[in-house]
């Protein structure tokens, strides 16, 4: 079995929380934890250059291997030598295992169908999973090793062991079952570590939907095992309450403590959200929300109203003659040379220079969170900085 490269380091601790900062080093640079996750589920985040997205203080992005897969194809992939250099990314990138279309694809059953013969978009079976292309109706088997064959050619930093990720509600005997799938798979991904780079790292996934006894059986299982990082996941489906999401950490987060491995919630990225996952020990977070967020015309900014206390519409009719930035204290590219009036007027004009201003300042948004909540964990009043971001 090959040696992993990645390297993690507890850097300081909260006195009062679990909250931590650290290093992980990879073999494309380090990565300051805690850290946001931006995805670009295409090779690209949306809108924006690579220059642009590290310019905005990202560290890191997520790729997803079910698009990989299809366009441009893994042979494609391969020819240009690995994503890194296909994108012009010198920097880490993460990439998921194929398992949350699983979960996507499949979770309202089979779709009206124009023959009887006719198979549905995805079908869940103990071997994996058989997707149809929603591009070109191409049928693709996709199964533990059949995603470390295919992240290995991908080359992202870190990667994610395959998973069947449920949707919610669930039973309780369906949830064991995914997960009991989840573990035999983690086990194969293990095996199957050799198609993976010398430098590439793998990630266990933790599954048990919102049931206790299962989710630490699974956080028993998974941290037995010699993954090099640990995710949570089954945690993506915004039907799931938030009590219930932030339950499942409860339970697990106090068994895989014990060890000195980055920890990465799987679909998280609301604000409030993100407070809780780090004072529960949580290192590193994904989410599609500050990206398609913008593009909606929603820009983020602390305390920027009762209903979204930290987003605000662009569009609103309000700001039409707003000259002001969309956040004065902000020192990003958008905010020093543009005004909500003109950001409004872009989007109103369909424009696409709305979604790469937008996408921008939402991204440098979540970049000073996170260097604020390091800052405040190595000083030692996490809790208090939470409780000041997140008071009426």
């Amino acid at each position: 079995m090959q040696e992993p490269k990645l390297i993690f380091s507890i850097k300081a601790t909260d006195r009062k929380t679990k909250a931590r900062t650290g290093i992980i080093k990879t073999a494309h640079g380090d990565i300051r934890t805690p850290a946001f996750v931006p995805v670009g589920s295409g090779a690209s985040v949306k809108s924006l250059t690579p220059e642009e997205v590290k310019k905005s203080g990202q560290q890191i992005y997520f790729v997803n291997t079910y698009h990989m897969i299809f366009r441009p194809g893994l042979k494609v992939i391969k020819k240009a030598g690995g994503l890194h250099r296909f994108m012009n990314w010198p920097y880490p990138l993460m990439t998921d295992s194929g398992g949350f279309q699983a979960f996507s694809l499949s979770e309202s059953g089979p779709r009206q169908t124009k023959s009887p013969d006719e198979k549905s978009l995805a079908e869940i079976s103990d071997s994996g999973v058989s997707f149809k292309s929603a591009w070109d109706g191409s049928r693709v088997f996709l199964g533990a090793k059949e995603s470390m064959e295919a992240q290995g050619i991908l080359g992202a930093d870190l990667v994610m062991a395959f998973d069947e990720c449920t949707f919610y509600p669930i039973t309780e005997k369906r949830a064991a079952k995914a997960m009991e799938r989840t573990h035999t798979w983690a086990k194969i991904c293990l095996e199957s570590r050799p198609h993976l780079k010398p430098y590439q790292s793998l990630y266990g996934i933790i599954q048990g939907s919102v049931y206790k006894n299962l989710r630490t059986e699974s956080a028993h299982f998974i941290s037995s095992l010699p993954f090099d990082g640990i995710a949570i996941g089954s945690v993506a489906n915004s039907r799931e309450p938030r009590e219930k999401v932030f339950a499942v950490l409860d339970w697990t987060m106090p068994l895989l403590l014990k060890t000195v491995r980055p920890l990465h919630f799987l679909g998280i990225g609301e604000i409030e959200d993100i407070f809780l996952s780090v004072e529960r020990g949580i290192d590193t977070l994904d989410c599609i929300t500050p990206t398609r967020m913008a593009r909606m015309g929603w820009l983020f900014l602390k305390n920027a109203g009762l209903k979204n206390k930290f987003r605000f519409d662009i569009t609103r009719q309000e700001y039409s003659l707003d000259f002001k930035p969309v956040d004065p204290s902000c020192t990003c590219y958008t905010c020093v040379n543009f005004s909500r009036s003109y950001i409004r007027h872009l989007f109103k004009c369909r424009e696409l220079l709305a979604y790469r201003l937008s996408t921008f300042h939402n991204l440098h948004f979540f970049s000073r969170l996170m260097e604020e909540i390091s800052e405040a964990i190595s000083k030692n009043c996490f809790s208090e900085f939470k409780k000041a971001w997140l008071q009426n």
